[in-house]
């Protein structure tokens, strides 16, 4: 039996109690269920929202909500319900893409410093901890305001601030995971050092990085929201939960709605996203899965 074989072997055995544990774990059903729903509704916007996002009724303007406009219309007259189905797309789209980027690299970076050693590690590990020595919004401020306010400069900027903890999760477990015999059995097989990080070392610590990144997406999207609140976000008119926030701060007093419906759509997002995360940390753990 190759090394491969054992790899692939050892994650098939591997990954069963995990489906089981998330099967039987009720918050994992509402959490992931949440963000479905959550997801369906930002794809099928377009078709959901009743009203244009960018279309403007003055004559309408500041309106509570009523039978024409189910949760009130904002100080340009616009439909907050569908500003809000819009706004989704914008808040999960940064978090998602901020997220990945942030996986890709930090997890790269971890592996590579774990699997390599020495200075390279020293030098690497000492970054991360620069990065990290930095609050995450604080950090993402500053790179958003040196970089400028547009939706792809934003994802940078958020992916930045996230690196971080990516490289350390995935640089521990590649640590451990290297000293085991298929890795050596790789070697000595001549593959080359790029295959078995990813063929034989990755597969093993996908489900960390994974669960890491299901919290961190949260994260993410806390950090748009409060990016737009302060003018640092996806520019007007294009709708954003952060960004309804800040145009409604000024009117909070006397038409509750416009900060009140975006709040909650953040809250209900962040949430399932937590949620889901410490389900999938809770099933992919085996000292909690045997205590289930």
């Amino acid at each position: 039996m190759t090394s491969a074989a054992i790899s692939n072997s050892s994650e098939t055995v591997k990954s069963s109690p995990v489906l089981t544990a998330l099967r039987r774990n009720r918050m994992a059903w509402l959490g992931g269920g949440t963000l479905f729903i959550i997801v369906l509704v930002a794809i099928f916007a377009p078709l959901i929202a009743p009203h244009d996002p960018l279309e403007q009724n003055i004559l309408a303007r500041l309106s509570p909500p009523s039978a024409d406009f189910w949760l009130g219309t904002d100080s340009y007259g616009r439909d907050v319900l569908s500003r809000l189905l819009y706004g989704a797309r914008i808040s999960l789209s940064i978090g998602f893409l901020s997220v990945l980027t942030a996986m890709v690299v930090g997890s790269s970076l971890g592996m590579l410093a774990g699997y390599i050693g020495g200075v390279f590690e020293q030098i690497v590990m000492g970054l991360v901890d620069v990065l990290l020595s930095f609050p995450t919004l604080l950090l993402g401020l500053m790179i958003a305001a040196m970089l400028g306010s547009s939706f792809e400069n934003l994802i940078i900027a958020i992916a930045i601030t996230e690196i971080a903890p990516f490289a350390r999760v995935a640089r521990a477990p590649t640590i451990a995971v290297k000293r085991r015999d298929f890795v050596d059995a790789g070697r000595s097989l001549g593959l080359s050092p790029l295959r078995i990080l990813g063929v034989h070392i990755l597969p093993n610590i996908l489900s960390d990085v994974v669960v890491v990144g299901s919290l961190w997406m949260a994260s993410a999207i806390r950090t748009e929201a409060s990016l737009a609140f302060i003018g640092l976000g996806v520019q007007p008119p294009t709708a954003t939960w952060g960004g309804m926030i800040r145009e409604g701060f000024d009117n909070i007093l006397t038409a509750w709605w416009l900060v009140v419906f975006p709040s909650v759509a953040i809250l209900i997002t962040v949430l399932a996203l937590n949620i889901l995360g410490d389900a999938l940390r809770d099933a992919i753990d085996p000292k909690t899965r045997s205590g289930q």
